[in-house]
């Protein structure tokens, strides 16, 4: 799929693709305001926790990932068998130019195609541009958990954001 407005190209993730997707991780992680995380993932480790029929990336038309979004489940009990929390992370170099909402719109289209009703995600508040992807993509702030991690020793709050499927009921 490719998204007109922004040129890339929206496909399916593959192990081909696994360096430059840890590199666009370490990146986030290092800028400090993307996740608690302290360092990327092994692949084996990424591959291992994302749902394999919703990890996404974007490409440019020299097949450079831009950007990439996955989803893991929230629970394994089956009422929450509709319920994912996901992530999306966008290259530094690419950002500003509808990467992250082209992948948001394609991972949404995904999961609501597999009966997915709920996408979620933790954001940290200085993280103004995630929340205003997120809002941009439909997704609605449901509240603040305050203190709820540590972060290089020191305790974050983190915005939790969800989007319900309209068209599952």
């Amino acid at each position: 799929m490719t998204a007109a407005a922004t040129g890339v190209r929206i496909a399916p993730m593959g192990p081909e693709q696994s360096d430059q997707i840890l590199e666009i991780y370490q990146l986030g992680v290092d800028e400090g305001n993307a996740t608690f995380e302290t360092a990327a993932p092994t692949w084996e480790a990424f591959d291992v926790a994302k749902l394999t029929a919703h990890r996404l990336v974007a490409l440019d038309d020299g097949a450079r990932v831009l950007g990439w979004a996955a989803v893991v489940p929230v629970s394994d009990r089956c009422a929450y068998a509709g319920v994912v929390e996901h992530s999306v992370y966008v290259h530094p170099d690419a950002r500003g130019r509808g990467v992250g909402l082209a992948l948001l719109t394609a991972l949404l289209a995904s999961t609501e195609a597999a009966g997915i009703w709920t996408v979620q995600s933790g954001i940290f508040p200085e993280n103004i541009a995630s929340l205003s992807l997120h809002a941009r993509a439909g997704f609605r702030v449901i509240g603040t958990r305050e203190r709820i991690g540590r972060h290089h020793g020191k305790w974050r709050d983190v915005v939790l954001v969800e989007r319900r499927s309209p068209t599952i009921t």
